[in-house]
């Protein structure tokens, strides 16, 4: 079944996440100037949706993961998150109750991995499965499942992970993300350091989370991956939304520029 063809047949298309006129700016204290990252940015992500940023470098895209994350704090704008008929200001909320939420209702994969020192994979992925409500049985196995699935070789799983490859880094990474997954998770570039056949591994995990109804906002740096996984792509310039749809009509020859971006 294709992302669209998922989001057509799903019972519950309801939204988990609404984003209203997000801002966000930076000041460059060195040179004195002020940067606008995000501009009114507005949008809605469903249950079981796979959302997929794309645009070119500075584009905002990586700051909005963010500020929904709240590793930044916008300058203005709500990031709610739906849950039945309960929602919450993320941006509203104190730094206790967002941690309290992080991990267990939703989740955050970047690029790199930021592992406490002299912790294995194993240990840091099943730390993630324990967050999300298993026992400690149930996420050791939960976590040496992810990590086959993603290639992690056992003999690797109780190696300080700063010692690890940048693509055993990025996988480990992902796993900790993907086990037994929030209802909606966070992605940005997972899969940018990875050789062809663990970025398929990779991907197959990636495309297997529609299917347990998570919700997913990712930035991908390649039209192919974006063609395969996602339903829906928003496409950022200078902060702002510049069109959103399905593949085939976004990435399109009018578009072309983002393909230039990323060749």
């Amino acid at each position: 079944m294709t992302p669209e063809e998922h989001m057509m047949t799903s019972p519950h298309p309801e939204p988990i996440l609404t984003v209203t006129e997000l801002t966000k700016s930076f000041t460059l204290h060195a040179i004195d100037r002020r940067v606008q990252s995000l501009r009114s940015v507005s949008f809605t992500l469903r249950r079981g949706e796979h959302l997929a940023l794309a645009g070119a470098s500075g584009a905002g895209k990586s700051s909005l993961l963010r500020c929904i994350y709240r590793n930044y704090l916008p300058d203005s704008g709500t990031v709610v998150l739906h849950d039945g008929h309960k929602s919450v200001d993320l941006t509203a909320l104190d730094d206790r109750s967002m941690a309290r939420l992080r991990g267990r209702d939703f989740g955050y994969v970047s690029q790199f991995l930021n592992a406490p020192p002299r912790v294995g994979p194993l240990r840091l992925v099943s730390d993630a499965a324990l967050r999300r409500g298993l026992d400690r049985g149930q996420a050791r196995e939960a976590a040496a499942a992810a990590l086959l699935r993603l290639g992690i070789e056992e003999r690797l799983w109780d190696v300080d992970c700063s010692v690890l490859s940048g693509g055993e880094r990025q996988r480990v990474n992902l796993a900790a993300g993907t086990v037994s997954p929030p209802r909606l998770l966070l992605l940005d570039e997972p899969v940018s350091a990875l050789d062809p056949a663990n970025r398929t591994l990779a991907l197959e995990v990636i495309e297997a989370l529609r299917h347990q109804d998570v919700s997913v906002l990712a930035v991908y740096h390649d039209m192919s991956i974006i063609r395969r996984v996602a339903g829906r792509v928003l496409v950022m310039a200078d902060g702002q939304i510049t069109a959103d749809g399905p593949p085939q009509d976004v990435l399109v020859p009018g578009h072309a520029v983002l393909e230039e971006a990323y060749a």
